[in-house]
């Protein structure tokens, strides 16, 4: 029996020294807990506030002054643009400038007169006229929860414009969703589950590609021959890119058939997008190839990135919800630009003129984690 607990012992001694050495798994068993702390009790926000909206006024009246400043005063919405007509204000909200409108119609003084008020039901109207709403909320439905906040807001009391107790019977602002109007949650679901997979694949297989060499040894003949550093990293991630098309296909494919998923977008601005991802994480997983010194440092690695990218991006709770903090270190993630441009085509069949910033941020990212590659590889050769 001594033996028995002698032989468990040494074992047990003989993992703390291993575990002391790996100082990768030291540092991940330390800050993935802790990054997942910090997520999910500071960073995660389903309670969302000061979500970027535009407004068409007609009326140009102190009152609709008014009712857009009683508006704000919720601090649900922050009026970030204003637009002369409706045509240009759903555009805005389909390249996702805003995510909601409000339109405040010609005719908003007598429709606030002829809104109901308690105990009066609705007041009678010269022309026959009933009642109607005040103004129109035109919402971006892609992102349910950023909907549903918005939507809230319809039955607004108007107690301070009517200087009576208001009935609200009558919706205050009329609900017009665009692109997801039954507000099912795997149309917004789908597109981004494409974002979390192709991370979640293309950064684990490429971020083993160097390791791998190493502990087969092919590194050493890597080494002799006249191939370029910059030449491998290239080659290395060109197999991996059609890959990437080949699940994209299959899970947006799927999602139409078996979840009925929309695809109002075109065929050139998705390649382009999904290639352009593809190649940054591919190029982040080489860059984690380099760093790591084994398989299982740059699987944890992997977990490292992966989890910021899930909660951070979109893909679960809305970046509009997020501290300002969390927001930098969202726009630092691949998955957070991709998560825009692929609901923004697959959704609302946004332009890619109207996506730029995302685009060349990626072609960007691509092109630097592609250099720091191979310039590390270099070092490792030297």
């Amino acid at each position: 029996m001594m033996m028995f607990f002698s032989r468990i012992h040494a074992v047990f001694i003989k993992e703390l020294l291993q575990l002391k050495r790996d100082k990768m798994t030291f540092r991940m068993v330390i800050m993935i807990p802790l990054i997942q702390l910090m997520l999910f009790g500071y960073a995660i926000n389903t309670n969302v506030r000061h979500i970027p909206v535009g407004i068409v006024d007609l009326s140009q009246t102190t009152l609709s002054r008014v009712i857009v400043q009683t508006v704000e005063a919720t601090q649900t919405v922050d009026v970030v643009k204003r637009y002369t007509n409706l045509q240009h204000a759903q555009e805005a909200v389909r390249n996702s400038e805003v995510r909601a409108v409000l339109f405040i119609p010609q005719d908003v003084s007598q429709r606030l007169v002829r809104h109901p008020t308690v105990g009066l039901g609705t007041p009678p109207s010269t022309n026959g006229e009933t009642s109607r709403p005040i103004g129109q909320w035109i919402i971006d439905g892609s992102d349910t929860i950023i909907a549903s906040t918005i939507k809230s807001l319809r039955m607004m009391p108007l107690n301070e414009l009517l200087d009576k107790p208001a009935n609200q019977s009558t919706p205050t602002f009329a609900i017009t969703m665009l692109y997801n109007p039954e507000q099912r949650t795997a149309v917004n679901i789908i597109p981004g589950l494409v974002a979390v997979i192709l991370t979640m694949t293309m950064i684990m297989f490429t971020s083993a590609a160097i390791v791998r060499e190493r502990e087969r040894g092919n590194l050493e003949m890597l080494i002799t021959t006249p191939i370029r550093s910059i030449e491998l990293m290239i080659g290395k991630v060109i197999p991996y890119l059609f890959i990437g098309l080949l699940q994209m296909m299959i899970i947006l494919g799927l999602g139409h058939v078996l979840f009925h998923v929309p695809f109002n977008g075109g065929l050139l601005p998705l390649a382009v997008s999904t290639l352009l991802f593809i190649s940054a994480s591919l190029a982040l997983g080489l860059v984690i190839s380099t760093i790591a010194n084994n398989q299982l440092q740059s699987m944890q690695m992997t977990v490292f990135i992966l989890l910021p990218s899930i909660l951070l991006s979109g893909f679960m709770f809305p970046y509009d919800g997020m501290p300002l903090a969390a927001q930098y270190i969202a726009e630092a993630l691949p998955a957070t630009h991709f998560m825009r441009l692929i609901r923004g085509v697959i959704l609302r069949d946004a332009e890619i003129s109207g996506m730029l910033y995302d685009i060349m941020w990626l072609l960007g990212f691509t092109v630097v984690g592609l250099i720091v590659a191979s310039l590390r590889f270099k070092k490792n050769l030297d």
